[in-house]
């Protein structure tokens, strides 16, 4: 039975981890957010911390990971819409408010590539779940006659995707350039509008 209490207190702490690293990095940014603090919050020592999490690479993509699951219940409940091109487009204009989350998302993605990557199942799967999603999306607006029966939708999911991460990293270098969500929306529109 302690075994079982003792589970509980580690997976209760690691949670906790998390969310004192996903607050920093939303505040200060990944990059100026360091392991040492997130432990001291977390009431651990940095070792303490890496006992929960093997290297630094595996808290930032949990912490990416935790962001995914808290949008996806946010974006799903609060604005009452299942569509996930939709949301997609509502969590593009959210991310303006998180810098430090996009910097580590955009960070943490282009590093995947690297086929020794701890982050590169994370980012495939990622990848590979949200196509399908928007694509499935895609196949009910054409049902709907709401975009054009000609278009690919596993093609439609890739550029809505793609458009959003480019988009991401512009903004990054350029904060006070276009709005990502309105150029998100007015992509969607367009799309809608293919004869």
């Amino acid at each position: 039975m302690p075994v079982r209490g003792q589970y509980a207190k580690g997976i209760a702490k690691r949670e906790e981890i998390l969310d004192v690293a996903l607050e920093l990095f939303t505040k200060k940014g990944y990059d100026r957010t360091s392991v040492r603090e997130i432990a001291r919050l977390a009431g651990l020592s940095q070792a303490g911390l890496l006992h929960h999490f093997s290297t630094k690479e595996e808290l930032f993509i949990e912490v990416l990971r935790r962001r995914d699951v808290r949008n996806r219940e946010e974006f799903r409940s609060s604005h009452g819409d299942p569509n996930s091109i939709r949301r997609l487009v509502s969590i593009v204009r959210h991310n303006m408010t998180q810098p430090g989350l996009v910097r580590l998302y955009v960070t943490m993605s282009a590093e995947s590539t690297d086929v020794d990557s701890t982050a590169r199942s994370f980012f495939v799967e990622r990848y590979r779940s949200l196509r399908a999603e928007v694509a499935k999306d895609v196949r009910a607006q054409q049902r709907l006659g709401e975009l054009s029966a000609e278009l690919d939708p596993d093609a439609v999911a890739s550029l809505l995707i793609a458009a959003a991460d480019g988009l991401q990293i512009q903004w990054l270098l350029e904060s006070d350039g276009p709005d990502m969500g309105v150029l998100m929306e007015q992509l969607w529109t367009a799309l809608r509008h293919v004869p």
